[in-house]
């Protein structure tokens, strides 16, 4: 009876195919960034309100909240995100971005788009008992849209009783299920080192404190910090991305500066890591003869899936899945996600969707990146599926 399932929830949503992937391409060539979605807000409340949803904007700038209203029951929220990223997009297909420098490369318009295509069904024919509150949250790329909306009380005007996220994931086949209870995404940490010497003539070092040994040193040694600090079963990553220092070939620059970022799956093996990172910039300034300052900003916290949450995520998502099976028990990823606000206030669970192979292994963040049409229909179905269980009809 499985495939009759699948076929039944897909079979359900398939009218709103062919307007899922117009939504979805018109929003991949009008990407907005971080708190700037005015447009794409505006497209998402003009359909909520045409389908009767209650819409709330305003909210961390441009968030969109749709409310629908059917009887006494639970109140479930689910969450899609709005924002594109500050990348030049190199794709020529005729949907491709039409702001330079702003791309859809994480697939968010089609979160954006199955989610409407579930709120558009859920409104017409949705067969559920209680309250739905659906999300459309900004500025999910580095500016933690999920903790503003926090801040800003999203919980106690809408005081759900469980929140769903769910995100395409490139390299699962496409329109397969993937989830685990527990640390599923990784912590973000960013360090600043700031090295600093004293300049002088390339020609003399000796009347100078050279600060570019130390910042090589440093650099280093901070590869050490994973294989030689932490217990070998702690899953944690180190990554240097800027160095930056000196202006000509002939002179010892004053200062120097190393930036990276940190990930991590649990507050202990954080507090390591920055412990680590710290002692290791100190001791290898002090070997050269340098100072430093060193600068560590938390972003996102871990992602944490509540246990009955994503047991019951898990259940819809092999309702849609039909015969094809779901990773119940999926590795969790480094990468990082600011639904982690909303996991730490309510029970809840975030889950992947297959968004297939893409074309040359093509990942997240990556500007020939394009999210998976074929998936819109799968990915909504899972939505309404989640939503008419978890608020079921009382007979």
């Amino acid at each position: 009876g499985d495939r009759r399932m699948d076929d039944r929830f897909r079979h359900k949503l398939a009218p709103f195919e062919a307007d899922m992937q117009a939504v979805r391409r018109d929003i991949h060539a009008h990407p907005e960034t971080a708190f700037e979605e005015a447009r794409t807000a505006a497209l998402v409340a003009e359909r909520l309100t045409r389908w009767g949803y209650s819409v709330y904007t305003g909210m961390a700038k441009t968030s969109v909240i749709g409310v629908l209203e059917c009887g006494a029951g639970p109140m479930i929220g689910l969450r899609a995100d709005l924002d594109a990223l500050p990348i030049d997009e190199l794709n020529s297909f005729d949907h491709r971005s039409t702001h330079p420098g702003k791309m859809h490369a994480c697939g968010h318009d089609g979160h954006t788009a199955m989610l409407l295509g579930a709120a558009q069904y859920l409104a017409e024919h949705g067969q559920f008992q209680g309250t739905l509150v659906l999300i459309f949250q900004p500025a999910e790329e580095n500016e933690g849209g999920a903790r503003v909306m926090v801040e800003e009380g999203v919980f106690n005007r809408f005081p759900v009783d469980a929140i769903y996220g769910m995100h395409n994931l490139p390299g699962l086949d496409a329109g397969r299920f993937a989830m685990t209870a527990g640390p599923t995404m990784a912590s973000i940490d960013t360090f600043e080192i700031t090295v600093q010497g004293e300049g002088g003539h390339a020609a003399m070092p000796h009347t100078t404190r050279d600060p570019l040994p130390a910042v090589a040193a440093i650099v280093s040694a901070l590869q050490t910090v994973v294989a030689r600090r932490l217990d070998p079963t702690d899953n944690a990553v180190v990554s240097v991305t800027q160095i930056h220092g000196g202006e000509t070939w002939n002179a010892i620059p004053d200062a120097a500066v190393i930036r990276g970022c940190f990930r991590a799956f649990s507050a202990d093996v954080q507090e390591k890591v920055r412990a680590a990172i710290t002692e290791i910039a100190q001791h290898s300034a002090a070997a050269h003869g340098v100072t430093v300052d060193v600068e560590h900003e938390a972003r996102y916290p871990v992602l944490v899936n509540h246990m009955r949450e994503t047991d019951n995520a898990m259940r819809a998502a092999q309702r849609v899945s039909g015969n094809a099976p779901v990773d119940s028990d999926m590795t969790p990823l480094m990468a990082s996600e600011d639904f982690a606000y909303f996991l730490r206030e309510k029970p809840g669970a975030f889950i992947f969707i297959g968004n297939g192979p893409g074309e040359g292994g093509c990942h997240l963040h990556n500007p020939h990146y394009d999210f998976n049409d074929t998936i819109l229909t799968t990915g909504a179905a899972y939505w309404v599926a989640l939503a008419e269980q978890e608020m079921p009809v009382r007979d």
